[in-house]
């Protein structure tokens, strides 16, 4: 069983920046992709950000793309999302999740396991 510990939300204003991680355990974190989705109020969960097992292969979003890089640390079972640039568009909760294998699929329910979330608020 995998768990998933996100961080580093917050309030900030339009133009700023976040760095979003998300620290795993259990499991054999190298062995899994891993993702950012988020949930804005009164929308779906939307794709944000993959990294595959070995950080080689990436996918992001078309809105989030050139604002954002996703990265990942086996050593530390850590993954990372800086943001910048952020647009009060990118207000929401974020999640980590995980999957076994080396894909980065953008649907949710190809993800095995979720963490709780972390607000991220960006004011205008």
């Amino acid at each position: 069983q995998v768990q998933l510990v996100e961080s580093g939300g917050g309030l900030v204003q339009a133009g700023g920046s976040l760095r979003l991680s998300c620290a795993a355990s259990g499991g054999t974190f190298s062995k899994n992709s891993m993702a950012w989705f988020r949930q804005a109020p009164g929308k779906e969960r939307e794709f944000v950000a993959a990294v595959s097992w070995r950080g080689g292969g990436t996918a992001y979003a078309d809105s989030v793309k050139g604002r954002s890089t996703i990265s990942r640390d086996n050593a530390k079972n850590t993954m990372t999302l800086q943001m910048n640039s952020l647009e009060p568009e990118d207000t929401g909760v974020y999640y980590c999740l995980a999957r076994e294998g080396s894909r980065t699929p953008q649907n949710v329910a190809e993800y095995d396991y979720w963490g709780q979330g972390t607000q991220v608020t960006v004011s205008s």
